[in-house]
């Protein structure tokens, strides 16, 4: 894990399939640059959101 990471929810659509996860990331924009390096360019990314704490 890097500094300053933060938890983000990723949706994605592969396949007529909705898959949910959940990774570490410094913005929304590393997210997504993090799930295209392991899905591959042609990924349909529907939504990045921060993961909300309580604390």
């Amino acid at each position: 894990m890097r500094c300053g990471t933060e938890c983000f929810i990723v949706t994605i659509e592969q396949d007529d399939a909705h898959i949910t996860k959940e990774l570490s990331a410094r913005s929304q924009i590393d997210a997504r640059k993090i799930v295209k390096k392991h899905y591959g360019d042609g990924v349909n990314i529907k939504s990045v959101r921060r993961k909300q704490t309580h604390g």
